[in-house]
């Protein structure tokens, strides 16, 4: 493996610095938090490291600076504690004298969260990590650590100060979360099992067409399936007209992706699959009619019923499956119906498949099925769909480098 993992360290008596992502929702009227999965995630690394005797030093933000939800982290250590089913401690500090005594008083086994980390402005300055690491967050807290565990892969896409510069001053290791994360992404990107499938929906075409050409063009898929805006997009492209739904097109600014919609057509030919029948929104009705039938007067919100059996076919003959982004508008009733039978079919294949984004996941929750049930399910946003596009995550490279110093210094 590129980068350590908590497998490859002894970490009795040690002092860990954790960087997790805990950010959670809260209600802006009450300020109270309410569960998110993340926190579950990360108290399995949390737990393992105080299991082993290291005092756990657990660093996390919680909203933007000026937001509602831009708040301290007490909630976040009682509702950690739950999950690893041990006091967490909450220091309302980040690295000022108050945070620097209670690391210093800590026993092995124990944890304490420190202070929201955006609480420091200069957190999130765009800097290198050479620079980061010169900041007053590293430079007060790394010479109390020995080793520095970022599991926080839903921010390793960002160049802040918590998540980067800590790995230029102290050997940097994988949590579990970021391990579960870059393995998975890396089974169904790099070694896919054949054929790799990827169903593509939501309402973000541009995503969808930068992940698409870059998993064709690294020849990590074989097919296509699409829903939701991208389908509608590349319908268009294939010289349909979709009526009333081409003006949301156009207010958008989508229209303008209809040239590329149409290279991508011929360049990856049989390879993309359309939608042959969609659901059209007939005043709140569900009304279906073969995509030979457009335009229509009234929007079009799901996949029809022959497109769902023309997709599930690809997907039972699948190796792998890449899920990103719902086949219709699932938050409007009736038309969450081909996005329900798509995850059940994914579900109940033997393929592998992975699955990330907001509206998946969401997808995945109203319906009641668990994640377990896929192979890997992503709790990351833009780090995920960056992972798919191809971009390296500076956090990531962040370990890898961290492990080359550290594996040549043992030599």
């Amino acid at each position: 493996m590129d980068f350590l993992t908590l497998d490859d360290v002894e970490f009795s008596g040690k002092t860990v610095l954790v960087r997790v992502d805990i950010n959670c929702p809260v209600d802006e009227k009450t300020h109270k938090i309410s569960a998110a999965e993340r926190i579950e995630g990360h108290a399995k690394t949390i737990k393992e490291l105080a299991d082993k005797g290291a005092k756990v030093v657990v660093l996390a933000h919680q909203g933007r600076k000026g937001d509602p939800d831009f708040i301290k982290l007490y909630q976040h250590a009682d509702m950690l504690g739950k999950y690893v089913g041990k006091k967490v401690t909450y220091v309302p500090d980040l690295f000022g004298d108050v945070a620097k005594a209670a690391i210093r008083k800590m026993k092995n086994g124990e944890i304490i969260l420190l202070e929201n980390t955006r609480f420091f402005d200069g957190e999130t300055e765009e800097k290198t990590p050479e620079e980061h690491a010169k900041s007053p967050l590293v430079t007060g807290l790394a010479p109390l650590a020995d080793y520095f565990v970022l599991d926080a892969f839903s921010a390793a896409h960002r160049s802040h100060a918590s998540v980067v510069g800590f790995a230029k001053v102290l050997p940097s290791i994988a949590g579990r979360v970021m391990q579960s994360e870059v393995t998975s992404i890396a089974r169904a990107i790099e070694k896919p099992k054949r054929p790799c499938v990827i169903v593509a929906g939501g309402a973000k075409p541009d995503d969808s067409m930068k992940i698409m050409g870059n998993l064709f063009e690294r020849g990590t898929i074989d097919r296509a399936l699409l829903g939701g805006v991208i389908a509608n997009l590349m319908l268009i492209a294939d010289g349909k007209s979709i009526g009333n739904d081409e003006e949301f097109m156009k207010k958008k600014g989508y229209m303008e992706l209809v040239p590329k919609a149409k290279e991508f057509l011929v360049k990856y030919d049989g390879k993309i699959e359309l939608p042959i029948d969609v659901a059209e929104d007939k005043d709140g009705e569900r009304v279906e009619l073969d995509t030979s039938q457009l335009p229509s007067e009234y929007p079009i919100k799901d996949i029809g019923k022959k497109t769902v059996k023309k997709y599930a076919g690809f997907i039972s003959e699948a190796g792998t499956v890449i899920i990103n982004g719902p086949m219709g508008v699932t938050e409007h009733k009736g038309f969450d119906e081909g996005t329900r039978k798509i995850l059940y079919t994914i579900a109940g294949s033997n393929a592998f498949s992975l699955g990330g984004g907001g509206h998946t996941i969401a997808s995945i929750d109203e319906f009641g099925m668990k994640r377990e049930i896929f192979g890997y399910i992503s709790l990351a946003g833009k780090a995920f769909m960056e992972s798919l596009v191809g971009k390296k995550l500076i956090g990531v490279e962040m370990l890898k480098e961290s492990a080359k110093a550290y594996r040549a210094k043992k030599k």
